[in-house]
């Protein structure tokens, strides 16, 4: 007879569990299923361990495994009983397994939902977190076999063991007997194990990314013996930057006798460099790079930047050689950057790292920058670069990462990095493609809370070689939401820098009050307008007149500062002619003068095409943005140009001479570099990209201060959560994917509180009147058949009909234009009160989760987009924001002497409707249309709910990086 442990699997292997985890120190492992197959993997991982954690797992001395021990922990049923191994260049690592049991501790079979669980890390691996990722992997299986808690005994000197259970953020029971701990657990995901989870995949790959950007030594491979070519321009371009590390230049072309390129120590393989070797730079045929992969992987190489192009964007055969670099160098623990891509730039000055085609390194500065495309990060790069008469001068960069294919880092990850990152204070991202949304959005909430993010969102078509995520959702709701997480969304490149160079250089305004001075009364004017086409409350412009000295402009700038009703300053001057003449220095002094003294408020310049204004504003470095908690104060006047009655006296020589840059001109590609603590006022040689960036700022600012508080999901006594579970149980039962009939549409909403107007067939006129006897006079005849519904304007609808005489005229009048009542599916509604209709929609994405959105009803929302959209569950304050969001919403607040309607009830039937899909995700599409918000309450007259099996959230799962 057969006992349970001797039965063969009783499930498929189950490949669905296997997973790259990126551990705490920013390595990598594979997680997978242990299988017949493993035994010698298992006795080699065990010989490796020391006794002392042999006794802490076995409770006593335990040197080596029986054949019966081999048997027992390599044969599972992938149910009762599930080993896991985390393994690095297909060795094990580490051990997890658990054991269903029963009431009475012995082992069961479902419906026990209890499980024994212990686990084994080799030593030179612990304290890599190792544990705690097969812990959140375990759990998931033990979850989706039925399992609700597990039980570990611990020896109370195994504190590391103790602590990987403690910390995990489960609801937890501790006891103990007989000198053993013992700890219970349920495995359901808690608030603070979700927190505690993703904290932990922050630090880890943060980390990986630090790896990759801070090496301490690095080789190029693919170094070629002549001059030029990609490998031998990227050994130059790192040893140009003043790399301080180890630096290495492979080839295996070389000769044996070859001891140096360009003064770089040569190898003809990774394997002949003594030392470790942090990164490597390959720039070889893509042929070629598995062996190079190999070399490195057994090296101990900790990451990679794959130059070499031929991967997923040259078509599937390239695609599957992308997949299988990423398999191996994550089986060696490697995270790759790249294939295809440009390269990576670290201007720290302990690190100085430049390993990408760039040919001159950056200055050091406080912006991250991350693309995926190559052309785009040189061209981002240029316009930091640029001085004078193009951009807005020059600043620095801390890091940039061009990531090309991204198959394996991708912006998520650089965005882990930038978090907390001490150098970086903006992060400015041209994304081509979004791979995971969901998570994207999320990074980018608390990253937005923490620093400006902007963003240039692709259109939406992934380019050839990005693996992204189906997503059904507009591109313009995707941006939506984006903004929504604090996301500063601009639409081009020009856009970007404008936005990232005012953020890096200037504080936070405090509002959207905006002065305007300046020697050009035309300037002025134009300025004045376009902030006012921005959403802006620009006061009149002041014109200084085309005879405004420095001083005359300090004293301007300084008044506007002290001015409590105002928030940002925009200055335009038509400087001296001639480059970087005295006066645009003189002027550039007076205004950073000004600036200096009141740190708290932003300063623009708005320069005609003369660079040397721009030149001797700008510098290498960059000041953290800064928000001052003010309330604005009045809204400033719309009113004509006034010129200035008096001016000011000068400032002092003193303060002249300390503020004013060195003259421009002193080297050919270095520009002035103002005095430590000099105050960096950006200078913008058109209107509309000053204002532009500055509504950028302003919206952005308004965001953190809102995110503060960003209010709480509110409890509603009324639903019947329980309730609603068992009818879309029942529900679904019918078949996968549904879109449930009327009834039960409005039973479901019911239980969420939602009522809908009652609407009754009306087959034959006869049916008709007998529905409006039920219901009530006035009532309203609709045609529900699909080219019908919800299109008034076609004549398919007759409202306020006031007895039976008007509902069979109405009647007969539809089939007339129409046809027979078969074809236009009749109803009968009862009158609902005089309102503005609406439209709420809910609906669960695949890749950006569930999404409230909300618009008018009609050629508003179908015609012109006008929707508003947020990502569920929604707070109370989203809720009055997204009422608030769209372009029509005056229509609901009295416009032009309309009576206001009832926006609260409004906002409480979107929070009940956030509820339902947030309570249950099998609720997959909600329509209600029309809503009529009427001056007191809403009345929903249409609705379909949509059910399916939920989609699987990998958000609320075990960590992973994305399959390959």
């Amino acid at each position: 007879m057969q006992t349970p442990a001797d039965r063969q699997d009783r499930h498929e292997y189950p490949a669905h569990w296997e997973a790259d985890v990126v551990l705490r120190d920013g390595g990598t492992a594979r997680i997978r299923p242990i299988t017949v197959d493993d035994a010698d993997r298992l006795v080699s991982f065990y010989e490796q361990v020391s006794d002392e954690s042999k006794y802490y797992r076995f409770f006593a001395p335990y040197p080596r495994l029986s054949a019966k021990d081999v048997h027992r922990f390599t044969h599972h049923d992938f149910v009762d009983r599930v080993g896991l191994a985390a393994t690095i260049g297909g060795e094990f690592i580490a051990t997890v397994r658990y054991d269903r049991i029963g009431a009475d501790g012995m082992p069961a079979s479902g419906p026990a939902d209890e499980a024994e669980v212990a686990f084994l890390v080799q030593d030179a691996h612990q304290g890599r977190g190792v544990a705690s990722a097969l812990l959140e992997h375990v759990a998931a299986v033990a979850r989706e076999r039925g399992i609700r808690r597990f039980a570990a005994e611990v020896l109370p000197a195994n504190s590391r063991m103790i602590k990987v259970f403690t910390d995990a953020g489960y609801t937890q029971k501790r006891s103990f007997e007989d000198g053993v701990v013992r700890l219970e657990f349920g495995l359901e995901p808690t608030d603070r194990s979700l927190a505690v989870q993703r904290a932990r995949e922050q630090r880890a790959e943060a980390r990986s990314v630090r790896r990759l950007l801070a090496p301490g030594s690095v080789a190029v491979v693919g170094v070629g013996r002549a001059p030029g070519g990609v490998g031998r321009s990227v050994l130059g371009n790192i040893r140009d930057a003043g790399f301080p590390g180890r630096l290495h230049a492979v080839n295996t072309a070389f000769p044996e006798d070859l001891g140096e390129v360009d003064g770089v120590a040569a190898y003809r393989s990774v394997r002949d460099i003594e030392g470790p070797v942090d990164l490597a730079v390959v720039a070889v045929p893509a042929e070629h790079v598995p062996a190079v992969v190999a070399e490195c992987g057994e090296h101990g190489v900790q990451g990679l930047v794959v130059l070499s192009a031929g991967y997923a964007e040259s078509g599937p055969g390239g695609r599957e050689r992308q997949r299988a670099l990423v398999r191996a160098a994550r089986a060696y623990g490697m995270r790759i950057i790249g294939p295809n891509a440009f390269g990576i730039i670290n201007t720290a000055a302990d690190v100085r790292l430049n390993a990408s085609l760039a040919p001159e390194m950056p200055r050091p500065g406080r912006i991250g920058m991350f693309a995926q495309s190559g052309a785009i990060g040189i061209a981002l790069l240029s316009r930091l670069h640029r001085r004078g008469g193009g951009v807005t001068g020059v600043t620095g960069v801390s890091t940039f990462v061009s990531a090309g294919n991204r198959a394996d880092v991708s912006g998520n990850d650089v965005l882990q990095y930038w978090y907390d990152d001490p150098e970086t204070d903006v992060v400015l991202m041209y994304l081509e493609s979004i791979g995971n949304p969901r998570k994207f959005t999320r990074l980018a909430r608390r990253t937005a809370a923490a620093k400006p993010l902007v963003v240039v969102q692709g259109t939406g078509t992934a380019p050839q070689g990005h693996a992204v995520r189906a997503t059904r959702l507009p591109y313009a709701t995707v941006s939506a939401l984006l903004r929504q997480a604090g996301v500063i969304r601009v639409d081009t490149i020009t856009e970007l820098v404008d936005a990232g160079l005012l953020l890096a250089r200037q504080p936070l305004p405090a509002g959207p009050r905006v002065a305007i001075l300046g020697n050009s009364e035309s300037l002025g004017v134009l300025t004045y307008d376009r902030c006012l086409a921005e959403g802006l409350r620009p006061a009149r412009p002041v014109d200084l007149t085309t005879g405004a000295t420095a001083e005359d402009f300090h004293r301007a700038l300084s008044a506007a500062l002290a001015d409590d009703t105002c928030d940002s300053v925009v200055v335009t001057a038509i400087p001296a002619i001639g480059e970087a003449s005295p006066a645009d220095a003189e002027l550039a002094a007076a205004l950073r003068s000004a600036s200096a003294a009141v740190p708290g408020k932003p300063v623009l310049v708005v320069h005609v095409e003369l660079g040397g204004l721009a030149e001797a504003l700008s510098a290498a470095a960059s000041t953290a943005p800064g928000a001052a908690d003010r309330t604005p104060g009045p809204e400033g006047g719309a009113h004509p140009v006034h010129r200035l009655a008096e001016r000011p006296p000068a400032p002092t020589a003193g303060t002249a001479a300390r503020t004013a840059p060195a003259p421009a001109g002193t080297g050919a590609d270095t520009p002035p570099v103002p005095p430590e603590g000099t105050r960096l006022i950006p200078a913008y040689p058109a209107a509309e990209r000053a204002v532009r960036a500055l509504s950028e700022a302003v919206k952005y600012a308004q965001w953190r201060r809102e995110a503060t508080d960003p209010g709480k999901v509110p409890e509603y006594d009324d639903i019947d959560e329980k309730g609603a579970a068992r009818l879309i149980g029942e529900l679904l039962a019918r078949g996968e994917g549904l879109t449930i009939p009327a009834a039960e549409t409005c039973e479901l909403l019911e239980k969420y509180g939602v009522h809908v107007r009652r609407a009754l067939p009306a087959p034959t006129a006869d049916d008709a009147a007998g529905a409006a006897r039920a219901l009530g006079y006035p009532v309203a005849l609709k045609a529900t058949a699909p080219h019908l519904r919800h299109r008034a304007d076609l004549g398919g609808v007759r409202l306020d009909l006031a007895d039976e005489e008007q509902l069979r005229r109405a009647y007969a009048e539809l089939a007339e234009l129409f046809g027979q009542p078969e074809e236009l599916r009749p109803v009968v509604q009862g009158m609902a009160p005089r309102g503005v209709d609406t439209v709420v929609r809910a609906v669960i994405d695949p890749a950006a989760g569930a999404v409230l959105s909300f618009g008018l009803a009609g050629a508003a929302s179908q015609l012109l987009g006008d929707m508003a959209h947020r990502l569920v569950p929604v707070t109370d304050r989203e809720a009055a924001s997204l009422v608030r969001s769209i372009r029509t919403a005056p229509l609901l607040f009295g416009w032009r002497g309309s009576t206001p309607v009832d926006t609260p009830a409004l906002e409480r039937l979107l929070l009940r409707v956030s509820r339902l899909v947030d309570d249950h995700p099998e609720v997959v599409a909600v329509t209600l249309e029309p809503v009529v918000v009427a001056p007191q309450g809403v009345s929903v007259l249409g609705a379909t709910v949509r059910l399916a099996p939920p989609p699987a959230r990998d958000d609320l799962g075990p960590r992973t990086l994305p399959a390959y």
